[in-house]
């Protein structure tokens, strides 16, 4: 059972959010609060999902981000933005979070996402994708990782396409034909060596540095 906590201001957002989630085989919601009740309240419940609000009256998101991540188990945590461009979302990858997406994503994926993130995968909203991958890294805060690319061996390489993807380490398991654990060591030698502290951050690299594929709408005629 995935336990998800959902820290959202509005109250509408948050039941909407439950009831969806409640609704899916094998997900929990085990909390539904607003910003200022969130740390707390995962310190009780210890989630394994935090779905949280980027932007909050109470108490900024990325405060409570940073909360969330000094628990001595700390929980994946995506952003939840009602902004089809929001300057907060490349801090807060920066942060830690494991990605974003909106609010008024399909609520038939929503138990989809909350899987891909319990289980390691990366989910970024591809209304928004582009604009991050921009503004993060046209930062300068990542040309060091940048650079580290080159290190990674080839096998690493096949890894972080998966990972860029939003493959989770038993999917890229079962495409690669290895073992989780294998997949898993892949994973912390690819963010070791690109000086990285999360999948996204290394997911977001390889989209910038041009390892994916390029979707239809991109390609040329």
């Amino acid at each position: 059972m995935i336990r998800v906590l959902v820290v959202d201001d509005e109250a509408l957002i948050r039941t909407g959010f439950q009831r969806i989630l409640d609704a899916a085989d094998g997900i929990e919601v085990v909390a539904a609060v607003p910003g200022g009740q969130a740390v707390r309240t995962a310190q009780e419940v210890r989630p394994d999902v935090v779905l949280l609000d980027i932007r909050m009256p109470d108490v900024d998101g990325l405060t409570v981000l940073a909360g969330l991540r000094r628990l001595p188990h700390p929980p994946v945590v995506a952003m939840l933005t009602t902004f089809d461009m929001d300057e907060y979302v490349a801090k807060a990858l920066r942060s830690g979070a494991a990605g974003f997406l909106l609010k008024d994503t399909d609520p038939e994926e929503l138990p989809f996402l909350v899987r891909a993130l319990a289980e390691g995968g990366t989910v970024l909203s591809s209304k928004v994708t582009r604009a991050v991958v921009d503004g993060y890294l046209e930062a300068g805060l990542q040309e060091p990782a940048a650079r580290s690319l080159g290190r990674l061996t080839v096998r690493e390489r096949d890894v972080l396409v998966l990972i860029a993807e939003g493959l989770s380490n038993t999917d890229i398991a079962a495409r690669m034909h290895l073992s989780t654990g294998t997949v898993k060591d892949h994973v912390s030698a690819i963010l070791t060596k690109l000086e990285v502290g999360s999948r996204v951050q290394a997911a977001l690299l390889a989209e910038r540095a041009g390892f994916l594929k390029p979707t239809r709408d991109q390609e040329g005629p």
